[in-house]
């Protein structure tokens, strides 16, 4: 069979290669060993490959003959036909060359070693094309492959079987994470899902299937996101982001649960990502998924059910789903603050009076003041309440709910409709007074705070914060810039009119309503309207006052206490006379130094400054300092070799930074693009998650800079890199893995808008 490679592939070398870097190339190759996982029918495979290339191209003869038809299929008309660089076999009989195609060929026990080569090279997808096949023609128990059988015996499987497994399952592994990097999150699911199947239907490595079943752990949130995300007419797509979200929530126990869900998200993480994904929900799937995890319970997920309820009940209008969240409310009182959104609820029920009751318990100062601000004319808050009820559905509730975004609020439609005032008429004429936790003036205990600042970069996760926090945005009740009447930030010095709605009026307050509640959290001191009420003393003073006691003390003491007083009056002067003189003594010396200092300086003549002087303001430096999270600048224009010097070393500190202590990898996208990015974020992650570091120290010499002359934004740079590497794993140095080298390496530079940068990193040779 023929495999599409060709001997320089092989031993990765350029076709302008010399023969020291040939020889170079030949023992590195064979130094490499690849997985200890393979067995030694692979490994002598790859090795006799890696030799018959060598031999090719080590004979002058024989490299002539394969230059000329590698060139001949990779430059010349039969390219367009046969886009794939790859070059004939071992015994290089040209005629077979030109008729078959860039091949090599290979025996059948040579299958293993070809395709390890391959997925060296970063061939996954031709390594899965490959490997398949032979796998599934070669299936003896008749199980197709990548489905798992309820019973199968793989212990007789030969050797190379074994191999192709791991190479093609392998393949699937850094596939997915290649599509993981690009953000092609089910694609990336099912590549490693393929390779889970693949070794669990062979029942064989078991340590590779546990490294892919990880990685489908992590990638779960990034599937669900992805999922949900779609068109809601992708109903069968969203189901399966669901499941998965279900699944994860299972795992953790609940949105605040403690347990593992392996997906490397912390409790903060967890709420992020819960917030990011309400705005991919509906209104019916959030009361659904919340409300069935309030009941675990969950805190969080009480207030999530909360909003879910509210914006439901009254965009459908129904007032039961308010009613049922008012009752959650008063649930989760016992732990926070939510005495305004219990003040809401009540308003959407028509229950006026409560409504304003349980508003003077809030601590929610901001949204106090805008409620005072626009019922001052009026002789209750239910003006500002309504207003700041609108404004607070607008603002802060809807823009949760994807198929809430356009949703207009409107308290006077929705009390006008015929379902809510007949829900409101049916409604028990007794108010709801149980608000548990409400006659204490203990501080709110409010959810977590989500800090939009505070996770990387992962560009796929848009930080926010939960409606708990109540931050208000742009259009929000207090800080909106329009100039509309009712606007919350229009003057108070102008007759502010709110068009009221008509509010049903259920129980009680259907006979009477009471008008003296104000926003001071005390009724009116109306001793005539309000008998009941006790007047109230002024600060600090009680019944047993100075008055009370002084009128039954005998006259003697108060003799002793007039003379006291008349020594200690004595005593006051004299200390005041002594502290008056010594400020007078102090501000003489201040006065007599200031005038010597000042007629020393006139007398002085001061130095004459020669040439042109420097503009040096104390408000502004003397040079632009950069801001503290601000990309490096990097060297435009025309390349030079200083300027690619710089390069290089830009991307050595870049390196010594991604793999130090510190894992700076997203500094990588910085100075590389392409397949080196990819290739050494997997590197610079892998580090991470294998708790290593390294720190380098680097010296730079350019060799040679070629520039085509017909393409500036390309161009090769060779130099010389001297490299001390100390390497550390788990916090402790390995001098084992330590080492010191001196390598010839090659750099293809690609210039961007914003400077070089580097596509592609060649190791040449070692400098002995």
């Amino acid at each position: 069979m023929r495999i599409p490679l060709d001997y320089y592939r092989i031993l990765g070398l350029p076709l302008a290669a010399s023969e020291e870097q040939l020889r170079q190339a030949y023992s590195d190759r064979r130094q490499q060993l690849p997985r200890r996982e393979y067995s030694q029918v692979a490994i002598n495979s790859r090795k006799q490959l890696i030799e018959e290339a060598y031999v090719v191209l080590s004979d002058p003869k024989e490299r002539r003959a394969y230059d000329q038809i590698y060139l001949a299929h990779a430059y010349g008309s039969e390219r367009e036909n046969n886009p794939t660089v790859a070059v004939e076999n071992r015994a290089v009989d040209h005629d077979s060359i030109e008729s078959q195609g860039l091949s090599i060929e290979i025996n059948p026990e040579e299958l293993a070693g070809a395709l390890l080569i391959l997925q060296e090279l970063g061939e996954y997808e031709l390594v899965l094309k490959l490997g398949h096949p032979y796998l599934t023609n070669n299936n003896s128990t008749g199980v197709q492959v990548g489905k798992t059988p309820e019973t199968s015996e793989f212990s007789d499987i030969d050797p190379q079987r074994a191999d192709v497994v791991l190479t093609v399952a392998l393949a699937c592994l850094e596939l997915g994470r290649e599509e993981w990097q690009q953000g092609h999150y089910e694609n990336a699911a099912a590549s490693l899902e393929t390779g889970d199947q693949l070794l669990a239907h062979f029942g064989l490595f078991p340590n590779v299937q546990a490294e892919i079943q990880a990685d489908l752990y992590r990638l779960r949130p990034y599937r669900i996101l992805e999922l949900l995300a779609l068109p809601l007419e992708k109903t069968a797509e969203r189901k399966q982001g669901l499941q998965l979200l279900q699944d994860i929530l299972d795992d953790r126990g609940g949105i605040d649960g403690t347990g593992n869900d392996y997906s490397g998200l912390n409790i903060d993480d967890f709420l992020r990502f819960i917030q990011q994904l309400r705005n991919h929900l509906t209104v019916a799937e959030q009361h659904q998924l919340f409300e069935a995890e309030s009941r675990r319970p969950s805190g969080v997920a009480i207030y999530l059910a909360v909003y879910a309820l509210i914006a439901r009940g009254f965009t459908q209008r129904q007032p039961a789903l308010i009613q049922q969240a008012k009752q959650m409310l008063i649930r989760l009182g016992k732990r926070q603050d939510v005495h305004l959104e219990q003040s809401l609820c009540a308003l959407m029920l028509g229950q006026t009076e409560e409504a304003t009751r349980v508003l003077e318990l809030s601590q929610e100062y901001e949204a106090l003041a805008f409620i005072r601000e626009h019922s001052q004319n009026s002789p209750d808050l239910l003006p500002g309440l309504c207003l700041y009820g609108e404004h607070w559905l607008q603002n802060d509730v809807f823009p949760n709910f994807r198929d809430l975004l356009k949703q207009q609020a409107s308290l006077k439609d929705y009390f006008a409709d015929r379902r809510v005032q007949t829900y409101l008429e049916q409604l028990p004429t007794q108010a709801e007074t149980n608000y548990e936790g409400s006659t204490t003036n203990q501080p709110s205990h409010a959810p977590t705070q989500i800090n939009p600042q505070s996770y990387g970069s992962d560009p796929n996760i848009v930080y926010g914060q939960f409606p708990n926090s109540r931050t208000y945005s742009a259009k929000s009740p207090l800080q909106s810039s329009s100039s509309s009447p009712t606007s919350p930030t229009h003057s108070t010095t102008e007759d502010t009119r709110v068009d009221m709605p008509v509010i049903p009026v259920s129980g009680v307050e259907r006979a009477s309503r009471s008008n003296n509640y104000y926003m001071n959290g005390s009724a009116r001191d109306d001793v005539h309207s309000h008998p009941q009420t006790p007047r109230r003393r002024k600060p600090n003073q009680s019944p047993h006052s100075r008055g009370h006691y002084r009128e039954q003390r005998p006259p003697a003491a108060s003799r002793r206490r007039r003379s006291a007083s008349r020594g200690g009056n004595a005593k006051m002067r004299l200390l005041w006379v002594v502290v008056t003189t010594l400020a007078s003594l102090l501000v003489l010396w201040l006065a007599i130094s200031t005038t010597i200092k000042f007629v020393h300086n006139a007398l002085r003549p001061a130095p004459t400054l020669q040439g042109q002087q420097l503009s040096i303001q104390i408000n502004e430096p003397p040079l632009t300092i950069p801001e503290r999270n601000s990309k490096p600048q990097f060297p435009t224009g025309k390349l030079t070799e200083v300027t690619a010097e710089e390069v290089i070393q830009t991307w050595l500190a870049t390196k010594s930074a991604a793999l130090g202590p510190n894992h700076e990898i997203d500094s990588l996208e910085n100075i590389l693009i392409g397949s080196a990015l990819t290739q050494w974020q997997l590197v610079a992650q892998q580090d991470k998650a294998d708790n290593r570091y390294r720190k380098y120290e680097h010296s730079v010499k350019v060799e040679s800079l070629e520039i085509d002359p017909t393409d500036q934004e390309h161009a090769a740079v060779q130099a010389s890199v001297t490299e001390a590497t100390s390497f550390y794993e788990n916090g402790l140095l390995n001098q084992q893995k330590s080492s010191k080298e001196t390598v010839r390496v090659r750099y293809n530079l690609v210039r961007k808008p914003d400077g070089w940068r580097i596509r592609e990193i060649s190791v040449l040779n070692k400098v002995s």
